[in-house]
């Protein structure tokens, strides 16, 4: 069939495999252009490896550092009649080019919150890896079933503590509007924190120690997103932002756990980005439309490739990583340069309707959000038939 972008508010009901396919050789490419990375994983678990920093994650891992990589996701295959989801292409894709580089690459999709899932991964890991090195966790889900009570938790995106009226751009008509967004009340901000907090990170971890495959010096990381005033109503002061201070207080007991093996576990910060989660933030997508158009000017632009690849290089695996107070590494320090954002919020200032195109990268953040479902990639036929159907061998 041939497949053309739909998009309805801030997702895409469609998916190209073959732009999906270009996207993540481009980011295997990137890695392997910047070397091999001295001393870096070697048996990998990636919770969350589909797309995004996940997906990012395990290509660094893998074509970085030649480790077996084991992921985990919840995506849908395609069929004859409909497209599968951007991760199942972006996966399949991974799979192929592993292969053949002679690489271990196995995946397991369903439900990572579940135990089912937590099971067959440490079933997977003792018959084929032994143990791993580097879990990393990178779960992003609107909802989650507890494993133990069995309740539902839904996230949401509010504020904490007020109302608040904030700057955002309605994407399918390009005309930026004021959002008023009602604060959470203390159900919303606990169902967020069970939905996007560190409990199923610290669930996982303690799973996979007391069933004995962790390696000894073994590292884990989960991702997050701190940014600055302009975006921290809605994200560091509100739902999100308490689910995210939650994996700050839990990394200590995580860490205490590894560090009687001799290894670490981490917060890491990075970047903004266009993801389908940051997609849904009101004010995301014209904060990251001004940020793309003045870190392209200063050469400091970064996708979640170069970001994770940096991370896995300067700090992960590096001998001096870059810590801040709370002990969280910092990939974001490009990002929150004062000048940066400096320029930022003079642009933010301005910016209306009639200005976006002119003091924004707004074309360049839609095509970025394009490509997250495997459009507007160079190289790329999208008059061609395409097949919807790519199925992933070696899928437990």
């Amino acid at each position: 069939m041939i497949i053309k972008p739909r998009v309805r508010g801030f997702l895409c009901i469609t998916t190209h495999p073959t732009g999906c396919e270009a996207n993540v050789k481009k980011q295997i490419d990137y890695v392997k252009a910047q070397g091999p990375i001295e001393d870096g994983p070697k048996r990998v678990l990636v919770i969350g490896a589909s797309t995004g920093y996940g997906l990012a994650s395990r290509i660094s891992a893998a074509f970085g550092a030649g480790a077996s990589t084991l992921g985990i996701f919840f995506e849908k295959e395609g069929t004859e009649r409909k497209p599968g989801t951007a991760g199942w292409y972006n996966s399949a894709a991974f799979h192929k080019f592993a292969e053949e580089e002679g690489l271990y690459a196995k995946s397991i999709n369903g439900d990572a919150f579940s135990d089912d899932i937590k099971q067959k991964t440490i079933e997977t890991i003792k018959a084929d890896m032994g143990q791993v090195d580097l879990v990393v966790y990178s779960l992003a889900a609107p909802r989650r079933q507890h494993p133990v009570t069995g309740e539902v938790h839904n996230s949401t995106l509010k504020p904490i503590g007020k109302d608040t009226v904030q700057k955002g751009v309605n994407t399918d008509k390009e005309e930026v509007q004021d959002f008023h967004i009602e604060q959470a009340n203390d159900d919303e901000i606990a169902n967020t924190v069970a939905v996007m907090g560190g409990e199923d990170w610290q669930m996982w971890i303690e799973a996979l120690d007391a069933a004995g495959v962790l390696a000894d010096g073994a590292k884990t990381t989960a991702y997050t997103y701190i940014g600055e005033k302009l975006t921290w109503d809605i994200y560091w002061h509100g739902t999100i932002g308490a689910a995210k201070k939650d994996l700050d207080k839990r990394v200590i007991d995580i860490r205490e756990r590894l560090a009687a093996q001799g290894g670490d576990a981490r917060v890491s910060v990075l970047k903004a980005v266009v993801t389908q989660a940051s997609a849904a933030i009101p004010a995301m997508p014209i904060y990251l439309a001004l940020l793309f158009k003045v870190m392209k000017e200063n050469g400091t632009h970064e996708g979640c490739i170069e970001q994770v690849d940096g991370l896995f290089r300067d700090s992960l695996y590096g001998a001096e990583p870059y810590l801040d107070e709370e002990g969280r590494l910092r990939a974001d320090r490009k990002e929150l340069e004062p000048a940066v954002q400096a320029a930022v919020a003079d642009l933010w200032q301005d910016i209306n309707t009639d200005t976006l195109h002119d003091l924004s990268d707004f074309a360049g953040y839609k095509r970025e959000f394009l490509q997250l479902f495997g459009f507007e990639v160079d190289g790329v036929d999208y008059e061609a038939d395409v097949d919807p159907v790519a199925p992933i061998e070696n899928l437990v």
